[in-house]
């Protein structure tokens, strides 16, 4: 019957909020930064795997409506090079779905209809906190503030939550990651959309990537990679930009900035430190990209988080000492979570690498014939 607050209404801090209720923990709250459930867009679409993002919503007991909303045959890519040339095309041919795709809109209205009534505290951004008895007095932006016995850090990579639990800071990984989307695509930019086909394009090329990815609303949402600085910035026009920093690049590429809705956002990439290690508190714990951020170039930031909020469930439920089902839980996810890590530094200097289309190839047993 401890109360448990959840900072962060990511899909991590859904499911674990979902995962908890259905394990018979009624007294969940999941604090959210957002106004309301409609208050921005949501990001890229997102492959689930089966040992990990599918794995908890199985448990959460949401794969009907998952069925009902994910989208089939957005897990197919192509390989492209940066002259538009098509290397490996998954449209040409039958494959089977092992990592199906959903938009993050539907996914996370699936997990918020999941809950019971008023789990999430809307516009609840995360100020600070301090000790109160056994457990945490949480203060937020708004003037509010909430007791809980336990506290879950779900805030994501700039998480304020995980200052409380160890002072190790993230590490730049030497690139930067430009977001950016265009609405009403098939109009808009029709040679990227019939391009992309209702996929995924990964474009490689002078130690840069450009991957993009189709919605199910008609947006095509793409990130342009490439080594930077930390603090690197934009100066000028982005169009200016991407002329002259991708000026071997084919003219279809050029449409997708040219017709940039809402803006772009630079991302910094950064990566938790390998070996980190802390000392596990009694009721205080972390997930997800809070504990253990990596670059996005192999798909596993929302498999990890929605894989701690199911390991997470069933130690704080199945556990009658808390403070041992959380060291327990994140011993295993530490260890867990630097091995993906690992993997995925490798990957994506394999990406951004002058031989990226070679080395790509390499990995899924094809030989390139072509210019790298």
């Amino acid at each position: 019957m401890k109360k448990i607050a959840i900072v962060g209404g990511g899909p991590g801090g859904l499911t674990l909020a979902r995962l908890l209720q259905v394990k018979g923990v009624s007294s969940v709250k999941v604090y959210e930064r957002d106004a309301d459930k409609n208050a921005r867009v949501q990001g890229a679409t997102l492959d689930l795997h089966e040992e990990s993002g599918l794995a908890a919503l199985r448990e959460a007991g949401l794969m009907e409506a998952f069925i009902a909303n994910y989208r089939p045959g957005a897990d197919k890519i192509r390989i492209v090079d940066k002259e538009a040339n098509i290397i490996v095309d998954e449209h040409a041919g039958e494959k089977e779905e092992n990592r199906p795709e959903i938009d993050r809109g539907p996914l996370r209205k699936i997990l918020l209809e999941s809950l019971s009534a008023d789990t999430v505290v809307w516009d609840s951004q995360f100020a600070g906190m301090e000790k109160s008895g056994d457990g945490w007095m949480l203060r937020f932006k708004n003037g509010t503030t909430a007791y809980a016995d336990i506290v879950v850090g779900a805030d994501g990579a700039n998480s304020k939550i995980r200052s409380y639990l160890t002072p190790i800071q993230p590490f730049f990984v030497g690139m930067t990651a430009l977001e950016g989307s265009v609405y009403e695509a098939e109009k808009l930019v029709p040679e990227m959309f019939e391009l992309v086909k209702g996929g995924k394009l990964f474009i490689f090329g002078d130690s840069k990537t450009l991957i993009v990815s189709a919605k199910g609303d008609g947006t095509l949402s793409f990130y342009a990679g490439f080594k930077s600085s930390a603090d690197w910035v934009l100066k000028g026009d982005v169009l200016d930009w991407y002329k002259s920093e991708f000026n071997e690049w084919a003219p279809i590429y050029e449409t997708l900035f040219a017709n940039v809705s809402g803006g772009f956002i630079p991302r910094p990439q950064y990566c938790m430190p390998l070996d980190q290690n802390w000392e596990a508190l009694p009721n205080l714990t972390m997930l997800g990209d809070a504990a253990h951020l990596m670059p996005p170039y192999a798909g596993e930031g929302v498999n990890m988080a929605m894989l701690d909020a199911l390991e997470l469930s069933r130690c704080l439920t199945e556990e009658h000492d808390t403070h041992a089902a959380i060291a327990k839980y994140e011993k295993e996810m530490r260890a867990r979570a630097s091995a993906t890590a690992a993997m995925t530094l490798e990957q994506t200097e394999r990406l951004h690498s002058p031989e990226a289309i070679r080395k790509m190839l390499g990995v899924i047993g094809m030989e390139y014939s072509g210019m790298a």
